[in-house]
């Protein structure tokens, strides 16, 4: 079976971020499929260290990530980087900070279309 590098948001049912409090963003990737669900996280790409990467946090300072096998989802929280409409926040309901998420690309199988 070939395949195909592709971006997270084509598999997945649900890739969001959202406001946690005024000082936690919180990430859920959410699978329609077991199947799917398993591919993901036995391709090892969606690790701490990716998270820490995309978003420029280190590791130690992520308060949540891990995959629940029981709803088919991936859940990840993360210190915001400026307190909820405090000076310079842009985003006050994180709404828009689960695009370097969407993005991530995935080995996938080719489609048969």
């Amino acid at each position: 079976m070939t395949t195909i590098p592709t971006p997270l948001r084509n598999i997945a049912k649900v890739v969001r971020s959202k406001n946690a409090g005024p000082f936690e963003i919180t990430f859920d990737i959410i699978f329609k499929s077991r199947e799917d669900y398993e591919a993901v996280r036995k391709s090892g790409i969606i690790t701490k260290e990716l998270v820490s990467e995309l978003y420029g946090v280190p590791s130690q300072a992520i308060i949540t990530f891990g995959f629940f096998d029981l709803v088919n989802a991936v859940k990840i929280t993360l210190p915001r980087p400026r307190v909820q409409g405090g000076v310079g926040e842009t985003d006050m309901h994180a709404a828009q900070q689960h695009v370097p998420l969407q993005e991530i690309r995935i080995p996938w199988r080719e489609s048969a279309d």
